[in-house]
């Protein structure tokens, strides 16, 4: 009995031991990509021609990985406009540039008087992109709301 018992034991202690051989695994799961969004405070819906709109932007992350880096790109679907990084770099159409804060201010200056209509894609070094869109109509001087 005690011979049979010692039996038992020794394989338990071999089948524990090569349980946690195959159990181990130095593949650590970490995640580096993680959601996000790009929030902004209220933005005026009316411009004149040649007036700058100050456009104040947040980039919101549901984590934080430190080495994930952030694009910006636009594109102007409607009117003629620049739109600027608060550095003055003037944002070309689909062209990538790095954001350095996860804070900061665009600006849009009119120049026409249509109707005007900016779309800005946000990337991360993981291609998750965040599309927001800015519109304006002109506010032409003599224009009144009843006509």
């Amino acid at each position: 009995m005690k011979k049979r018992l010692k039996t038992i034991t020794i394989f338990a202690g071999i089948g524990l031991m090569i349980f946690l051989a195959f159990a181990c695994n130095d593949n650590l799961n970490i995640q580096q990509a993680y959601g996000f969004d790009l929030v902004t405070m209220p933005v005026q819906k009316r411009i004149n021609l040649n007036e700058t709109v100050e456009i104040r932007c947040k980039i919101v992350r549901d984590g934080d990985y430190q080495d994930v880096r952030y694009f910006i790109r636009m594109f102007q679907n409607d009117g003629k406009g620049e739109l600027a990084l608060e550095d003055g770099t003037v944002l070309l159409p689909n062209d990538l540039y790095r954001l350095e804060k996860m804070e900061f201010r665009l600006y849009y200056t009119s120049r026409s008087e249509d109707q005007q209509n900016v779309d800005v894609y946000i990337e991360d070094s993981f291609g998750q992109v965040v599309e927001k869109s800015f519109s304006w109509q002109n506010e032409r001087k003599g224009n009144t709301d009843d006509e």
